[in-house]
């Protein structure tokens, strides 16, 4: 992408919407995550609902715009595997982490009591540690963004309409799993918000090198070992910092062939099996 591109519409629209998306996201996380009455703790049921079926809605307002990607760990995994140029990765980003805030700073003042908003930090268990729920956001953001990436490629592939729901479970999916280890964020903006509006940092570092670390790796392991454009070709590429398009389409084409080769044996061998 060049610097031409900031004067384009379609550029700061996809801004906004990220921006927009993370705002409603966060919002509705943290809403859910208020303790009911008598400071009665829902655990990680209502955010994981509330997450799973925010995602499945902005995808469908968002998706066309930017992706929807409401999740600066999501949008470095499209960067590390090339599919996101530099300068918009980084405009999602501050969009992003500029929705979070905004959004937590309207639940906070949203409040009766201020000190209930304790419950937006997402927080290490005090029964665990550090180490541990890194490695609880390293595996719930790993299955997360390689649900995103399995969905994206079916999409390209077949056209189809994005599988915004399998998404959304796979989301919830997570904060059931890291719930009780890490409050399971996968998204280090939906943590940066609260802690930016409460002053509240402690094990902040978690939160940002869990999610990426996960959603790299999936994001890595996807495209060049799992994807069926997936070759050794296409990983040096990558790292070569060469066309991946060119490699891809050829991969994809001689993949296709091979399909319609194999269809073409199998109606041969069915009217050789009839005309016996």
């Amino acid at each position: 992408m060049t610097i031409k591109e900031l004067q384009r519409r379609q550029f700061w629209r996809a801004v906004l919407a990220e921006t927009l998306g993370s705002l409603i996201f966060v919002s509705a996380v943290l809403g859910s995550s208020v303790p009911g009455p008598g400071d009665v703790a829902h655990g990680p049921l209502y955010p994981a609902l509330a997450a799973g079926m925010v995602a499945v809605s902005l995808g469908h307002c968002f998706g066309e715009m930017s992706g929807a990607q409401v999740n600066p760990a999501v949008t470095l995994a499209f960067l590390a595997t090339r599919q996101l140029d530099l300068l918009r990765a980084v405009a999602y980003i501050l969009g992003q982490c500029l929705g979070a805030t905004l959004g937590a700073g309207i639940l906070y003042l949203a409040l009766p009591l201020k000190s209930a908003a304790k419950c937006y930090v997402n927080k290490v268990s005090s029964e665990g540690n550090a180490g541990q729920a890194l490695g609880m956001e390293v595996l719930a953001t790993f299955q997360l963004v390689f649900t995103i990436f399995s969905v994206e490629e079916q999409r390209r592939r077949e056209g189809s309409e994005p599988g915004n729901l399998a998404i959304g479970f796979s989301l919830s999916a997570g904060i059931l799993t890291a719930g009780l280890f890490s409050g399971g964020s996968m998204n280090p903006a939906r943590s940066l918000g609260p802690a930016i509006i409460t002053g509240i940092w402690e094990h902040h570092w978690v939160y940002w090198i869990g999610p990426v670390l996960g959603a790299i790796l999936a994001g890595v392991s996807h495209e060049f070992f799992f994807a069926a454009s997936a070759s050794r070709q296409k990983l040096v590429a990558c790292l070569t910092c060469k066309d991946i398009e060119i490699i891809e389409t050829a991969s994809v084409s001689r993949s296709s062939l091979s399909t319609v080769t194999q269809t073409a044996m199998r109606a041969k061998q069915a009217h050789k099996h009839d005309n016996n």
